[in-house]
């Protein structure tokens, strides 16, 4: 807490950024601003970055954000900042240090994980089988992104490094058809 604003601060995957950022709206709907910073590597292992200040003074917010991902060389992560307005302006220099300070506290309180490449993969199975691949989606520690039903089958996208994701397939072959 800055002069009573309440800075809240959420590091997470970058492939979750856009669904964690429409919850912390609908949760926190009295916050003021919901600033964002992220880097990710796009399919050409390339890295992309970007930060909002959410209306907070331009530079203010978003980009000491980022700054503090840059320092610690996180990749494929983002950050999400809830700001909740405590009725005094910190000033330009407040508003940095808060916002840098609260990056810094969630990544230290954080479990990181070491970088490895991650590939998204898309397969498909009937109903009878889901139980068992949440099973051993759970034992392999791979998430599963999205699952969709149609009248005869799951189908079911995952993302997870390259090892990983070969011995999961190497369980399920008869199971599930990849696409």
């Amino acid at each position: 807490m800055v002069k009573q604003s309440k800075f809240i601060a959420h590091i997470l995957p970058f492939y979750m950024y856009n669904t964690l950022l429409e919850r912390l709206k609908a949760e926190h709907p009295k916050a003021r601003h919901f600033v964002t910073a992220f880097r990710h590597l796009n399919t050409f292992e390339q890295i992309v970055e970007g930060s909002s200040d959410d209306g907070e003074p331009r530079g203010t917010s978003g980009r000491p954000t980022l700054s503090v991902l840059q320092g610690h060389d996180l990749i494929n992560t983002a950050m999400i900042t809830v700001r909740y307005f405590g009725g005094t302006k910190l000033g330009t220099g407040g508003l940095v240090r808060a916002y840098s300070d609260a990056a810094n506290a969630v990544i230290d309180a954080a479990t990181l994980h070491e970088y490895k490449k991650e590939f998204t993969e898309r397969f498909t199975c009937p109903y009878r089988s889901m139980q068992l691949v949440d099973y051993t989606l759970a034992q392999c520690r791979i998430e599963r992104i999205d699952k969709q039903f149609d009248a005869q089958r799951v189908i079911v996208t995952i993302v997870s490094d390259e090892a990983t994701l070969s011995h999961f397939f190497s369980l399920l072959g008869r199971h599930i058809m990849r696409l």
